[in-house]
């Protein structure tokens, strides 16, 4: 089983983003991660609607929108404007998360909720049938370049046992200091989406940074 990957644009060269769209066409990549934060939900501010129309005109693969803002309900039809596939909202910024994700189903875009590193999964028991991702954070949200949380190996592991004994299909996605070293770990686990920033902008080569984790596969 090969991994789905994700290279996030948090870590990529602002001042070229251009370049960044361009190694991830010719990439092996299957998803852009685009990290939106609003400075309130998060210490950190980063895109905004300028560059999502510059990835809606220069992008072919999937935009997976990971909205780090309070009130992300606010904002949905924009992103469904500008081709998102995937728009991922917090559970813990969303007051009534279920109508927001059926806000983002209606919009035409699949619904993922994130879960930052404190909060258990067992929170999203009475919400897995309606999402189509989960995010788990494996580093807290707003800067990219930290170090990989460990504990969230056992959250994926534990989303994984709860999508098998309720027959779902929702897609688990991790996001935080994702590289080589602990890409197996997160698909033995249940992992389906990586998402790796610096592990893959940082490289000396990116392609061959992006197929390391791709082509992880479970023995």
């Amino acid at each position: 089983m090969k991994s789905l990957v994700a290279p996030s644009l948090l870590a990529a060269d602002f001042g070229n983003l251009a370049e960044a769209v361009a190694l991830i066409e010719r990439s092996d990549a299957d998803w852009y991660h685009v990290d939106v934060m609003d400075g309130v939900f998060v210490p950190n501010i980063s895109f905004g609607m300028p560059v999502m129309e510059f990835l809606a005109r220069s992008t072919t693969k999937p935009l997976d929108v990971h909205l780090m803002i309070v009130e992300p309900e606010r904002y949905i039809e924009a992103f469904a404007a500008l081709k998102t596939q995937i728009l991922t909202v917090h559970l813990e910024a969303s007051r009534h998360l279920h109508r927001t994700i059926q806000q983002i189903h209606a919009a035409g875009m699949k619904a993922g909720v994130a879960l930052n590193p404190h909060t258990s999964v067992d929170t999203l028991v009475d919400i897995l049938d309606e999402v189509d991702l989960v995010l788990v954070m494996s580093v807290n949200p707003g800067f990219g370049g930290q170090s990989f949380i460990p504990r969230a190996l056992e959250k994926v592991a534990r989303l994984n046992q709860m999508r098998k004994e309720r027959g779902l299909n929702f897609l688990i996605e991790v996001d935080g200091g994702v590289k080589d070293e602990n890409s197996l770990a997160l698909v033995q686990a249940g992992a389906d989406v990586l998402v790796a920033g610096n592990f893959v902008f940082k490289a000396q080569d990116p392609d061959a940074a992006i197929r390391a984790i791709k082509h992880t596969r479970v023995r």
